[in-house]
């Protein structure tokens, strides 16, 4: 299962994050799920950070689908919604789409690293994800998501707005 976390922090976000939702179906084979959208507070961004709009979506990815190639994918869809390369990190953003999962495959190099490893640390990406995939075990952790939104000690603030 290939995971993937949505967000945006500038202008229409519901609307950025819906676009982008639709565009991640392409990437699909089946089995599509997506969560709700959540308003999110922001996390190790600068101040004065606008509240995110958030969702995950989990998929069977197309037989030639390879992490490299989606994450490619993943940041050309950013650019077409606006996206620059910013030098402040975790700058707003009309789009944001992260790899979280892809399938049990590992890598860590200076491109991509599998899973994120900082997901499991994010109401913002664990909260979504649970109400699509609550029994997935994470790899690398043996909880499963559910477990590990349970486990989160955090003071994060993430509210449920909108169905996708």
């Amino acid at each position: 299962m290939v995971v993937v976390g949505v967000g945006s922090n500038r202008g229409d976000s519901v609307a950025f994050v819906r676009a982008g939702i639709e565009r991640l179906r392409t990437f699909a084979a089946c089995d599509f799920r997506c969560s709700s959208l959540w308003r999110t507070s922001p996390v190790d961004c600068p101040p004065e950070t606008d509240d995110f709009v958030n969702a995950v979506v989990a998929f069977e990815a197309v037989d030639a689908l390879t992490p490299d190639a989606l994450l490619d994918a993943l940041k050309a869809i950013e650019r077409e919604f606006g996206r620059e390369l910013d030098p402040v990190r975790n700058a707003p953003r009309e789009l944001d789409l992260d790899l979280l999962l892809f399938d049990s495959q590992t890598c860590q190099d200076e491109y991509l690293t599998l899973p994120h490893p900082r997901a499991v640390r994010r109401r913002f990406v664990l909260a979504p994800a649970a109400e699509i995939i609550p029994q997935l075990v994470w790899l690398g952790t043996g909880q499963t998501i559910a477990a590990l939104l349970a486990d989160l000690d955090d003071d994060a603030d993430a509210q449920r707005v909108d169905p996708p």
